[in-house]
């Protein structure tokens, strides 16, 4: 039995239409497949036991919140980033109510006093991971998207921590 063949006309306008096909249904097999290879978490380690207290998801453009206290001051100090397209924290903002030691004064291109805080904006730093000394009186609140992440209180007092966006599944928090 020999085959069919499509006559040689109707040949050329069936492979541009194949090819249509394939391409459509490539565009979308690769960005299901890419969104869950590109999934990403903001996770709270124990930076010297590698235990894992907290992780949400996160994406390109989430907004992170930092608050503590600081430590000489004792003045509530806010960090305001959001996570770029390589999983950075860039620091976007700061805002506290007063200066004295250790704040600085010219942090970022614009710096305004409202509603009885200053804010320093346009900072623009990047960070790959935020490492601190947790203290459960001086950390804070850890926001994600507004959601709660964790707080001072929940972490080991005295233990240096570490908060990085990864890509990857969830683990589980201990």
């Amino acid at each position: 039995m020999t085959p069919y063949r499509l006559p040689e006309k109707k040949r050329r306008l069936a492979f541009p239409a194949g090819i249509l096909f394939v391409c459509l249904f490539s565009a979308f097999l690769p960005a299901g497949l890419s969104a869950a290879a590109e999934e990403a978490m903001l996770r709270v380690y124990d930076r010297q036991s590698g235990i894992l207290y907290a992780e949400v998801p996160a994406r390109v453009n989430s907004r992170l919140f930092f608050g503590w206290i600081h430590s000489l001051e004792k003045i509530p100090w806010n960090e305001y980033y959001h996570v770029d397209e390589n999983y950075n924290l860039v620091l976007d903002s700061i805002t506290f109510p007063a200066f004295g030691a250790g704040i600085p004064e010219d942090k970022g291109r614009v710096c305004h006093v409202r509603d009885g805080l200053i804010h320093m904006e346009e900072i623009g730093q990047i960070f790959t991971e935020l490492v601190w000394l947790n203290s459960h009186t001086a950390t804070r609140d850890i926001l994600l998207d507004d959601r709660h992440v964790t707080r001072g209180s929940d972490l080991p007092h005295h233990a240096r921590i570490r908060l990085l966006i990864e890509k990857g599944e969830a683990h589980g928090t201990h």
